[in-house]
C-alpha cells in the first residue's frame, strides 16, 4: 500500500532531504552573520535554534525514509525516534513569554503553532507506519510541509523582521 511503502515515496524524500540540507545551511550562514543582532533580542537565540532543528528534522526523516528493503516496522521506528527527539528538543526551547519578556498570548500561540505543526506529524506519521494503520507517509508529508513552512517563516524573523 502507498501509505507505508517507501519506496513510492523515493523521489520526495531525495528532493525533500537536498532542500531542506540546503535551507539549512542557508539558515546557519545567516544566522552566523547577524548573531550579534539575533542575541541582542530575548528568545531569538531559541528561534535560530528551533528553525535548525525543523530543518534538521527534515533532512533525517528523508534520509531514513531513503534506507533501502527497509520493513515498515524498522522505517516506523526509525521515524518515531528521530521526531519524537527532535520534536522533544524543540518543545523544551523557552518562547519569550518563558524568559520573562511580555508578549501577547497570539505570539506566543503562533510559536507553539509552528512547532507542534512541524513536529507532531511526524511523529503520528511514524507511529502510523508502525502498525500500518492511519495514513502513514500522508503524515509524514504533512509534517515535512509544515516543518520547512514553519522555519522559513522563522528564518524571515530571524534575517528580516530584526533590522526593522
Amino acid at each position: 500500500m502507498t501509505a507505508y511503502d517507501p519506496t513510492e515515496w523515493h523521489d520526495l524524500f531525495v528532493a525533500t532531504a537536498g532542500a531542506s540540507a540546503a535551507l539549512a545551511g542557508l539558515v546557519f550562514v545567516a544566522v552566523s552573520i547577524n548573531i550579534e543582532r539575533i542575541l541582542k533580542f530575548p528568545g531569538l537565540p531559541e528561534r535560530a535554534l528551533e528553525t535548525v532543528l525543523l530543518l534538521l528534522g527534515v533532512l533525517l526523516v528523508s534520509i531514513v525514509g531513503l534506507i533501502p528493503s527497509q520493513s515498515h516496522v524498522a522505517l516506523g521506528a526509525e521515524l518515531l525516534l528521530v521526531s519524537l527527539v527532535i520534536g522533544g528538543v524543540i518543545a523544551r526551547l523557552p518562547t519569550i513569554h518563558e524568559t520573562g519578556g511580555a508578549k501577547p498570548r497570539a505570539w506566543i500561540w503562533g510559536r507553539w503553532a509552528v512547532r507542534v505543526a512541524g513536529t507532531v506529524p511526524l511523529i503520528v506519521g511514524g507511529a502510523s507506519i508502525l502498525i500500518e494503520s492511519g495514513g502513514g507517509l500522508y503524515w509524514v508529508v504533512a509534517g515535512i510541509v509544515f516543518a520547512v513552512v514553519g522555519a522559513i517563516s522563522n528564518a524571515w524573523v530571524l534575517l528580516v523582521e530584526i533590522l526593522r
